[in-house]
């Protein structure tokens, strides 16, 4: 078993790492990826990233073409959290790159104004370096700060994602382990219990609001999800906006290939690749109509456990690789707003 103070090193190396890289020059980025990553590690993201091994991929297909992009980039973390899990060293990070959107990226037109590129993230570590890591940038959220909205409305707030309400999301802290091993616990019945919510289909939204259900949940919960559901609070906004359109469109949702699952002091974290598979069998999601297709759907949860209930959820989701699968191109789409019919 590890120790506490295991985990706060592999998060100040982590920390340190992604920092160094996010100030890097564009001719620079190949060294400084060098010194953060194993020389074959893996890298896995959004779409249309998608996966590659090694530096030089690393550096020519993610961190070249956004450097040019946002030339004054800086990294911001709002939390850091560490564990191990199957035999394995993790850690986790939500925050933003912030920087000025000079070049397009990814066919998305640049502003020239500031922008924040939304970022869930898990990092394996392996002898002081990455040698994986599994990134979910949110590039809707990028296209939707460019001026340009492919989908129907959010039902959620749309934003940029706070810090935890508790001030210490990047606290380097030895925590007891114990406490760490709690909130996990809680996340983990938290999600049990969202698959005993009886016969929702036939009672509807009365029972996502039952007892059973907002048990673990704190009453000024605050729910953070990704461009195109938006953030939402309290239980009633968490299922109004987000959870009886989804689970009202996706069915026989299976968890499949959870890979990290953590509790670090009062945080909790997990993620899957994917996380879960379902079929569209319904109407409700991002205000698609059912295409009958199976889905996978990379996901990441970190959960703030405060006052004994869970108080804060971010939930980093690649909803383009989600419409990819339903056969929506958001990015045809993007290209055929801002095309102006040339």
């Amino acid at each position: 078993m590890r120790s506490p103070a295991h985990h706060v090193a592999n998060k100040r190396i982590v920390r340190d790492h992604l920092r160094a890289i996010a100030d890097a020059t564009s001719s620079g980025i190949e060294a400084a990826l060098g010194r953060a990553y194993h020389p074959n590690a893996a890298w896995r993201g959004s779409h249309p990233l998608n996966e590659m091994s090694g530096v030089g991929a690393i550096a020519a297909v993610v961190w070249q073409p956004l450097m040019r992009s946002l030339p004054d980039l800086e990294r911001r973390d709002a939390i850091l959290v560490a564990g191990a899990y199957d035999g394995h060293d993790f850690v986790g990070a939500v925050g933003h790159y912030c920087g000025t959107f000079r070049e397009d990226w990814l066919t998305i037109p640049a502003t020239g104004r500031p922008v924040q590129l939304r970022y869930g993230e898990f990092h394996r570590v392996q002898d002081g370096r990455i040698a994986q890591s599994t990134v979910i940038l949110d590039v809707l959220d990028l296209i939707r700060q460019a001026g340009f909205w492919p989908l129907a409305p959010s039902l959620g707030t749309e934003g940029l994602w706070p810090a935890p309400i508790t001030g210490d999301g990047t606290a380097l802290v030895e925590y007891d382990a114990a406490i760490g091993a709690a909130s996990l616990a809680q996340m983990r019945e938290m999600q049990a219990a969202l698959g005993l919510h009886g016969d929702w289909q036939a009672t509807g939204r009365d029972a996502f609001l039952l007892p059973s259900q907002v048990a673990h949940w704190h009453p000024k919960m605050m729910w953070y999800g990704p461009s195109g559901i938006g953030m939402t609070r309290g239980m009633q906004g968490f299922v109004d906006y987000h959870r009886l359109p989804w689970r009202s469109a996706f069915h026989n949702t299976v968890g499949s290939q959870h890979y990290v699952r953590v509790g670090d002091g009062a945080y909790s974290a997990t993620s899957g690749w994917p996380s879960v598979t379902a079929d569209h069998l319904g109407s409700g999601f991002l205000g698609l109509g059912p295409t009958g297709r199976k889905v996978g759907m990379r996901v990441m949860d970190f959960y703030l456990h405060h006052e004994g209930l869970i108080r804060e959820n971010w939930v980093p989701i690649d909803i383009i690789d989600i419409l990819r699968q339903m056969d929506v191109d958001v990015f045809a789409r993007m290209r055929s707003l801002f095309r102006r019919g040339r």
